[in-house]
């Protein structure tokens, strides 16, 4: 191999190595941001369900203090979770759960926010009301973190969701459809059609968990949840409250299973079948095609580019063995 072919050759190399470092950047700003973050995460995921994050057995019958209230009939492991008291809006009986099936009479943590974290603490642990005591089932370094998540991740969602009609209170579609086409999409799919969830009983989608349970779409917006570990973390991506908001007005776009069909007027017929671009394969070529098509999309740039590189490597040392 002539020396002008091998310095072009290792040219190209440094390039794909310094896009391929390029490529996951973000990767690595996104580690940076969820160590300094972790201890807020956590605790929001404690607050959420402590089980789940701890991965500790539930403890057997009802919380001590569930026996102050009537009215919400859950049992068991439910009776443990915080949010099960204070509400995914944090506000408690002064919130979303001032009525219905959820209300338990119990206060939010939103007032706490402006104590210090050794008064969370102590009341976490017991030494307030003995009966509110988690110290037998959370570590220390957890007590912390649920003591950090409410000084530090509880806000007012009244600010962002109208409690009455369930809706966001102003937010921005087109930014909720960029977030979530960056950070939800590739799990979720584009329509939030992808995965299901259990609800009340129900298999729900996305769309339908958005309009039915807005304030815990956007906690777990926000900070993800120990039931699917994958999920993306919205702080961690540098997500303001609003910019979950705005999430949370695109995904409520989405089917729910819950609109009312429309009926054709009298005399009116469904129209025939229309050819339409990009929509499914109609034969076994176009849905092979469609099948690498989509393959090849999922597999990134650079995947792309580091199969590139591979092949350069291997130029360079067939072009090196010939040589000899």
């Amino acid at each position: 191999m002539s020396k002008p072919i091998l310095i072009t050759l290792i040219a190209i190399l440094m390039l794909v190595t310094g896009l391929i470092a390029f490529q996951f950047q973000p990767v690595l700003a996104f580690n940076t941001i969820f160590q300094q973050d972790e201890p807020l995460v956590r605790g929001a995921q404690l607050y959420d369900d402590w089980t789940q994050v701890t991965g500790q057995a539930p403890p057997q019958g009802n919380h001590p203090i569930w026996s102050r209230q009537t009215t919400n009939t859950r049992s068991g492991v439910d009776t443990w979770r915080c949010v099960s008291c204070h509400g995914w809006d944090y506000q408690g009986k002064d919130g979303a759960f001032a009525a219905g099936a959820n209300y338990t009479g119990f206060p939010g943590v939103y007032d706490a926010q402006s104590l210090p974290l050794e008064d969370l603490k102590a009341i976490l642990s017991g030494q307030k009301d003995p009966q509110h005591d988690f110290s037998a089932y959370l570590s220390d370094a957890d007590l912390e973190a649920l003591a950090v998540f409410i000084r530090q991740g509880v806000i007012d969602d009244n600010r962002f969701i109208d409690r009455i009609s369930l809706k966001p209170i102003g937010g921005d579609l087109q930014s909720g459809k960029t977030l979530y086409e960056q950070g939800c999409a590739s799990c979720h799919g584009s329509d939030g059609q992808t995965i299901t969830f259990r609800y009340e009983g129900q298999t729900v989608s996305l769309g339908t968990l958005a309009v039915q349970d807005p304030w815990r779409f956007l906690h777990r917006t926000r900070f993800g949840t120990a039931r699917a570990p994958q999920m993306t973390i919205g702080l961690n991506l540098g997500w303001s409250p609003q910019e979950g908001r705005d999430v949370l007005l695109y995904a409520q776009s989405f089917a729910t299973g819950l609109e009312q069909p429309v009926s054709p007027s009298l005399g009116e017929q469904p129209g025939g079948s229309v050819s339409q671009p990009g929509g499914p394969a109609n034969n076994l070529i176009t849905g092979i095609l469609t099948a690498l098509g989509a393959m090849a999309a999922s597999l990134g740039f650079a995947v792309v580019l580091g199969s590139l590189l591979v092949g350069i490597l291997l130029l360079v040392v067939w072009s090196i063995r010939n040589r000899k």
